[in-house]
C-alpha cells in the first residue's frame, strides 16, 4: 500500500505542476530561468515522450492504460518477490504514467513545459518514468540471485 501512496503522490505533483504551467506560462513562449540553458515553455504534446509519434495518440492511451494495469498487478502479486528498489521504480513509472494518462484522457494531449533548449520539452511525469526505468534496469542487472 505504501508504494501506491508514492505513485499517487508522484501523479499529484505532476498534475499540480502542469496546472501551474498552464496558469502561468503562455503557449510556446518560454520563461527563461537560466538564460539560454533552462526555460519553462508550455507545449501540448499528442505523441509520446519528447513529442515522438504524434500521429498515434489512441495507441499510446491504450498502451499506457495496459502498462498501468500490469504494474499494479506486479506490485500486488506476492509471487514475484520484488525488491524494495524494484517496487519503488515501478511506483515512479506508475505515477508518471498515470499523470500523463490523465492528461490524454482529460485533454487529448500531454502538457509539457520543462525546456533545457538542447533536449525536447518534457514534464515531471516523463522524468519520473525515466528515473523509474533506470532504477529498474540497474536493480535487475545488479540484483543478487539466490
Amino acid at each position: 500500500m505504501f508504494y501506491i501512496v508514492i505513485a499517487f503522490f508522484i501523479c499529484f505533483i505532476d498534475q499540480a505542476s502542469k496546472f501551474c504551467a498552464e496558469k502561468f506560462i503562455s503557449v510556446s513562449s518560454g520563461i527563461p530561468i537560466i538564460d539560454g540553458g533552462f526555460h519553462l515553455t508550455l507545449v501540448y504534446n499528442t505523441g509520446i515522450a519528447f513529442g515522438l509519434f504524434k500521429q498515434y495518440p489512441i495507441v499510446f492511451t491504450v498502451v499506457t492504460s495496459a502498462a498501468i494495469i500490469i504494474i499494479i498487478y506486479f506490485l500486488f502479486q506476492k509471487k514475484y518477490e520484488l525488491s524494495k528498489l524494484e517496487s519503488l521504480a515501478l511506483c515512479f513509472i506508475l505515477g508518471g504514467s498515470a499523470g500523463n494518462l490523465i492528461d490524454r484522457l482529460r485533454l487529448g494531449h500531454i502538457i509539457d513545459f520543462i525546456d533545457f533548449r538542447v533536449w525536447p520539452i518534457f514534464n515531471l511525469a516523463d522524468s519520473f518514468i525515466l528515473i523509474g526505468a533506470v532504477i529498474l534496469i540497474f536493480s535487475m542487472l545488479f540484483k543478487r540471485r539466490n
